[in-house]
């Protein structure tokens, strides 16, 4: 029903998605929240002067979403009925050219001793590391069962791979226990026709754990988000926008080509992400910004670090004010909560910043989203909300 309503002008929407930015109160900082303990003056005197607040369900209520949900459903799609993988994600995010029969995953180097995963990040090695051993693995593995294997490097311990082959079949549960200081979890079928996927995934992992044995930290990989290439709306078919995403990580960008929509170079800093929207701000109608480490900084449990990146954040958003966005929207595509050291359920707070001149008056946490004229809603509901805000739904009925 909403694509009959939408109607086609200049007006532009910038969404700007501070990865993780929900958090909870936190009894180590005076039951604060890193959004609440931040100084952050431009966030916060634009919330109390043209913004409204509410808070957003990514998926459902007790839900915990991965990052692709997450974004699935912020751009409107819903992700219980929508599912990309992130294998998928991460090798279009890394400009791998994907294959009709290409079975694609993401993966981590880890640190091993004894089948025990000490370490899921290995330490979070120098992304030089990881090319390195991308490059190793890709000599001595080249082809495996007479599936081709293809690797790239991403940023810091993480890599993509694609399996290149007949009859592979993504139908699998990941090779990681997901948790630090657990047996290694080898790939298991979850239908009788995987198995054979699954054990050659398999003979993969224990050929590289094999290669990398005298690697002091990275000595073995973990591979999830098993997927093939999905059948999807684009988003300028669904809302009739042309949409540029800014991101400095190959998963979101990977989101973002998934989508349809148009992947920019890679920004260096906060301040370079803003320059590149706008000497583009006349060809698109839409823009995706998006900021990785308040993520990065929940799943360590920093809370320092967590404030530091919504304060450099803060810097820039006099820049994006200046752009003069119809609608502007700050928010994150799930909680990462310091505490919990990892996804979480919780809502996320929103800001929704519009030239209609509705205002809450207030800074914006998660203490004031709750008190927000928006309320809670699911993230599926902002596009639509963003898009009435920029006067781009027609009205409904006589």
């Amino acid at each position: 029903m909403i694509e009959d309503l939408i109607l086609s002008n200049p007006n532009k929407i910038v969404f700007l998605i501070l990865d993780g930015l929900g958090d909870i109160p936190n009894p180590d900082h005076g039951f604060m929240t890193p959004l609440e303990a931040a100084r952050k003056p431009n966030i916060d005197l634009l919330a109390a002067d043209r913004g409204v607040l509410g808070r957003i369900i990514p998926v459902d209520i007790g839900i915990t979403p991965g990052s692709g949900p997450g974004h699935l459903s912020l751009f409107g799609y819903d992700p219980l009925k929508v599912e990309i993988g992130r294998g998928i994600l991460e090798v279009l995010g890394l400009n791998m050219e994907l294959e009709e029969n290409d079975l694609a995953a993401r993966g981590n180097f880890c640190t091993m001793k004894d089948e025990i995963v000490t370490d899921r990040r290995a330490g979070r090695i120098a992304t030089e590391e990881t090319v390195r051993l991308c490059r190793r693995i890709r000599e001595a593995l080249p082809e495996i069962d007479g599936v081709r294997i293809i690797i790239e490097p991403g940023k810091s311990h993480r890599f993509a791979i694609l399996f290149r082959g007949d009859g592979l079949n993504d139908d699998l549960e990941d090779a990681d226990p997901h948790k630090d200081h657990r047996p290694y979890v080898y790939v298991r079928p979850k239908t009788d026709g995987a198995a054979r996927t699954a054990g050659l995934l398999n003979n993969f992992i224990k050929k590289v754990a094999a290669l990398l044995k005298d690697e002091p930290v990275a000595n073995g990989i973990l591979l999830r988000g098993f997927s093939r290439k999905p059948d999807i709306q684009s988003f300028p078919a669904k809302y009739k926008l042309d949409a540029l995403a800014i991101t400095t990580y190959p998963m979101y960008r990977g989101i973002a080509k998934v989508l349809g929509m148009k992947a920019g170079s890679e920004p260096k800093s906060y301040q370079e992400m803003v320059a590149i929207m706008k000497e583009q701000w006349n060809n698109y109608q839409f823009f995706f910004l998006h900021v990785k480490e308040t993520d990065v900084a929940g799943e360590d449990g920093n809370f320092e670090e967590k404030v530091k990146a919504i304060e450099n954040v803060d810097k820039i958003i006099p820049d994006l004010v200046a752009a003069n966005p119809d609608v502007l929207v700050v928010t994150g595509d799930h909680s990462t909560p310091c505490p919990l050291k990892g996804h979480s359920w919780h809502p996320v707070p929103l800001l929704l910043v519009t030239g209609t001149g509705e205002r809450d008056s207030l800074t914006f946490h998660e203490k004031n989203c709750v008190r927000g004229s928006i309320g809670t809603i699911y993230s599926r509901e902002l596009m639509t909300l963003a898009l009435a805000h920029a006067l781009k739904l027609d009205k409904y009925g006589a």
